[in-house]
């Protein structure tokens, strides 16, 4: 399971506080640039948390804003070391999602919308194994092994009894009819799947074909929220060479109206699990 320091999440915390430090001072990120001789883009990075910051870069920033507190500073530093820590996916090498991977383990709730596959946190062993094998087919098998197991370690998160991860995913039918690895092996992730849904924590429903145009034709995304009140919600979209993070609270209103529509027009939970359980069937056939 996560640590007590999550590095991503540090770098997230930082990076707000270094931000609303400089519209206390009212600099733009790009005077801020001009005074330490480093690219706007850096400032960008270290203040949305999609860069390691160093100690050094915080004693900069904080001379470049006139912070007199040292308390202060001597907490942003701390933050800025506990920051550049490795999580436990870092274990496993490079992992094109690990910034994900970080916010994911230190979420308290999940919405997942997917019209195209069972969500990761959901998927069998062997589900895994031949999505990645399919959808990545120039990937070294010692790769695809490394990414499954990545995949079933985050699992964790919504197997665990303490605190468990709050898991809302809705899924497209297309999900459920689309025939990864072979039909026994889908049957038994469908079957998984109806078990998984009964848990108190996680929450599954299905968008029939039937139900026509939603708002979740848009293609797949994930909406992350924390525990803590200082860490704002995120909207994450998979991205095929890069990911997007959206963090504004307009974007992130707006990913959760679409997510009540999209939970409004789904079958409820109960003939969700039917539903599941039916196509379960016919793969048996």
């Amino acid at each position: 399971m996560a640590s007590n320091v999550n590095p991503t999440v540090r770098r997230r915390r930082l990076g707000q506080e270094l931000r609303r430090l400089r519209e206390l001072k009212g600099m733009t990120a790009e005077e801020v640039a001009e005074r330490l001789l480093v690219s706007q883009s850096k400032i960008s990075r270290l203040e949305n948390g999609r860069r390691s910051i160093s100690q050094r870069d915080v004693r900069d920033l904080c001379g470049v804003y006139e912070v007199e507190d040292h308390r202060i500073v001597d907490s942003l530093m701390q933050m800025a070391k506990d920051s550049r820590q490795q999580g436990w996916w870092h274990s496993f090498g490079d992992i094109p999602y690990s910034v994900y991977i970080g916010l994911e383990t230190d979420a308290a709730s999940l919405r997942v919308y997917d019209p195209q596959v069972v969500p990761g946190l959901l998927q069998t062993k062997q589900y895994a194994e031949a999505l990645i094998a399919g959808a990545l087919p120039e990937t070294a098998s010692a790769e695809i092994e490394k990414r499954v197991q990545v995949q079933m370690r985050r699992q964790e998160r919504i197997s665990t009894e303490d605190n468990p991860l709050r898991l809302w995913t809705v899924l497209d039918e297309a999900a459920l009819r689309r025939v990864v690895g072979n039909r026994s092996l889908m049957r038994d992730q469908l079957e998984q799947l109806v078990e998984q849904s009964q848990l108190p924590h996680v929450t599954v429903q299905v968008i029939p074909f039937d139900m026509g145009a939603h708002p979740g034709l848009n293609g797949q995304y994930a909406i992350l929220e924390f525990p803590d009140a200082a860490d704002s919600s995120v909207v994450y979209i998979e991205g095929v060479t890069s990911d997007l993070y959206l963090e504004k609270a307009n974007d992130v209103q707006k990913y959760s109206v679409m997510y009540e529509h999209l939970r409004a027009q789904a079958l409820n939970v109960e003939q969700s699990r039917q539903f599941i359980a039916d196509i379960a069937k016919e793969y048996a056939r």
